[in-house]
Formats: C-alpha cells, sequence, structure tokens
C-alpha cells in the first residue's frame, strides 16, 4: 500500500511539473511588445500662421483747440457722423490775468505814445507848410507817426486775442471746434467744463475728439521672428473676428516692420493689412481679430502625422518603421516636404499600403481575461 501511494504521489509531481512547463512554454510563445500600425494618407496639407491682433482704422485724426480755455458746450456724441466743418464743442476763454494785464498796459503805453507823435506830426506839418522844416525830416516825423499808430492797433489786438480769444472781436474762429475731416467720432475724451491747452511747440494740447473714416479700416498685430522671414508684401490674409464669428473679412499684407520689439523674451514684429469692409457690416475699431496667413499649400498629397515620426540621433535623418512580419519593423528613412504641425508631407520613402509604426506599446492579454 505505502509503495503505490509513493508511485501515485511521484506521479501527480510529474504531471504538475509538466502542466507547469506547458504553461509557460505557451506564455513565453506570446509576443513580448505588440504595436499599432497606421497607414499614409492623401490629403491636402496647409501650412499656415495665426496672428493675434486687433482691427483699428487706418488714420485717426485728433481735433485739438488752437486755444486755451474750458469746455463750454459739446454738441456731438462718440459715433456720430460728421463732415469736415461740423461744430464739435465750444471753448469759452479765461484770459491770464498777469497777461491780460501787461497786455492792457501795452495798450495805455501806445495811446500815450501815439498822442505825443500825433503833436510833434501836426506841429512840423504846419512849419513844413510854411517851408520851415525840410522834406527830410517830416518825412521821419510822419514815419514815426504811423509807426505809432500801428503799435496802439497791434497792443489792441494782441489785449483782444487774451480777452477774447479773437483780434476781431469775434472769438467763433478760435473757439469753436470744428471737424477736420469727415469721418465717425470715436472718442470725446473731455467733459463740458473740463479745461484745455492749446497746441504748440512745447505741448501737444488737449484733444477734444478723436475723428476716423471707418470705411477704411485695417488689421494690426505681431509676428515672431522665427514667422516674419516667410511674409512678404501682398500676401492674402483671412482676418476673423472675435466679435463677429461667422464672418471672414479678406485682406491684403502692406507693412511689416524693419525693426522687432522684444516681449517676454520673444521678438515681435508688426504688421499691417488693408481689410475689404462690406457697406452691410459695421465694424468698430478695436475689434480684437485673428489673421491667417498661408505660407505654402499642397494638395492631395501623401501624407503621415507627425507623432509617427523618428529621428536619427547622429544624423537627425527622419524616419518610421514599416511592418515586414508579424511584430516586425524595419527603418525606412524619409524626405519630407510641407508640414501643418500635425501632418507632414512624404515626398520619397514611403508607400502608401505602408503600416508604419504606432509608438503605444498595447500589453498582451493574459489567461483570465481571455
Amino acid at each position: 500500500m505505502n509503495k503505490y501511494l509513493k508511485y501515485t504521489l511521484i506521479g501527480v509531481v510529474i504531471i504538475a511539473i509538466l502542466a507547469a512547463l506547458s504553461f509557460f512554454l505557451k506564455k513565453n510563445s506570446t509576443p513580448l511588445e505588440l504595436f499599432k500600425t497606421e497607414n499614409a494618407e492623401r490629403k491636402d496639407i496647409v501650412n499656415k500662421v495665426i496672428v493675434t491682433g486687433k482691427v483699428i482704422p487706418e488714420d485717426e485724426i485728433e481735433i485739438k483747440p488752437q486755444i486755451s480755455g474750458i469746455i463750454d458746450k459739446i454738441y456731438l456724441e462718440e459715433g456720430a457722423d460728421v463732415r469736415a466743418g461740423d461744430l464739435i464743442a465750444v471753448i469759452k476763454v479765461v484770459p491770464n490775468e498777469q497777461a491780460l494785464y501787461q497786455a492792457r498796459g501795452r495798450v495805455n503805453n501806445a495811446k500815450v505814445a501815439l498822442g505825443n507823435s500825433e503833436l510833434d506830426f501836426n506841429r512840423n506839418k504846419a512849419l513844413f507848410d510854411k517851408g520851415v522844416v525840410s522834406a527830410q525830416d517830416f518825412q521821419n516825423i510822419q514815419l514815426a507817426y504811423n509807426q505809432a499808430k500801428l503799435e496802439l492797433e497791434n497792443a489792441q489786438n494782441d489785449y483782444q486775442i487774451i480777452l477774447r480769444g479773437s483780434a476781431g472781436g469775434s472769438s467763433s474762429a478760435n473757439t469753436n471746434i470744428r471737424a477736420t475731416v469727415n469721418g465717425t467720432i470715436l472718442e470725446i475724451p473731455v467733459e463740458e467744463g473740463d479745461q484745455v491747452i492749446q497746441s504748440n511747440n512745447f505741448n501737444d494740447g488737449t484733444t477734444i475728439a478723436t475723428i476716423a473714416d471707418m470705411t477704411k479700416m485695417i488689421f494690426e498685430g505681431e509676428v515672431d521672428e522665427a514667422e516674419v522671414g516667410k511674409l512678404h508684401a501682398g500676401m492674402p490674409l483671412e482676418i476673423s473676428l472675435g466679435a463677429l464669428e461667422e464672418q471672414k473679412f479678406e485682406a491684403n499684407l502692406k507693412f511689416i516692420a524693419p525693426k522687432g520689439v522684444e516681449e517676454e523674451g520673444a521678438v515681435q514684429f508688426k504688421i499691417e493689412g488693408d481689410i475689404v469692409v462690406s457697406d452691410s457690416t459695421y465694424v468698430r475699431a478695436g475689434y480684437s481679430a485673428n489673421a491667417s496667413i498661408v505660407l505654402d499649400e499642397k494638395k492631395d498629397v501623401l501624407s503621415i502625422k507627425e507623432a509617427l515620426l523618428q529621428f536619427d540621433s547622429e544624423t537627425e535623418q527622419p524616419y518610421v518603421e514599416v511592418e515586414v512580419g508579424e511584430n516586425e519593423f524595419e527603418r525606412k528613412d524619409l524626405e519630407l516636404g510641407v508640414s501643418n504641425g500635425i501632418d507632414v508631407e512624404v515626398i520619397s520613402g514611403l508607400a502608401e499600403e505602408d503600416k508604419i509604426k504606432v509608438w503605444n506599446r498595447l500589453e498582451p492579454k493574459s489567461d483570465d481575461n481571455s
């Protein structure tokens, strides 16, 4: 009985060992690594750059006063359409007390000088008529008299300008602020009662209103230095506005800044493009916008996803691995063309039917889940 039990146990152990060997052999026959594959496709590839910016009028005109004073009345509002000559506001002159006092004193001095010159002229004229005074002496006296009259007139004009804003007694020429061009009032940054100063050699002056022709709009944006070398004047732009999402506007690139400006470590170059705006669409100044600029375009070319590419560590030659058998791949070097950042054109090195390795490893299924 013991001998029979002994042989029985040995048989069970041998069967268990054979079962374990069979399991491990089966498991080891499963490939260690499995990879998905993809095929190349024929598609259109467009390489374009997106530029962020805004839409602004081509020209903005700032209306400034010709004389200092206080805004007495504003007749128009922002958004109003105006023509050259339309009245926008009126300034009330508030003369400088010291300048007014000095001007008044100059007028009084000129009156005194004129009175004295007039007496001298009248006295010498009588003597000249009698032949006592020579013609030369009389001419000098007459010249001094005329100069005294001119000095009084100039002093009075200066006094009126300081007092009223105009030498003619009517201040409308200087105190009436009128539009200088046709367009739309974009901004009136002053209010009634605000003090304004005139434009001169030392000061730009206070802006009363800003006027622009809203039918002539441009796109203004900034391009990174890595892309600016690919641009040239005349390139077409497709403009999309944040406020008008369903509409696209055509434009032509007309200006590329010759000098860049460093912003947050990157050099940016300003670009401008003329926008074609239809009469039925109202585009407001300052709308945020994106401009799409096509740098290169290929139609119906063989392409693959850029994620499938690998690069040689020494030569940086792009290549992919193509399936040649079950879980077997071989390297194929590629010549690439246009890329849009997602897909890239394959010029040579790959056939449309080739199966390309995707670098996402699949875990083999276990027997428990089968």
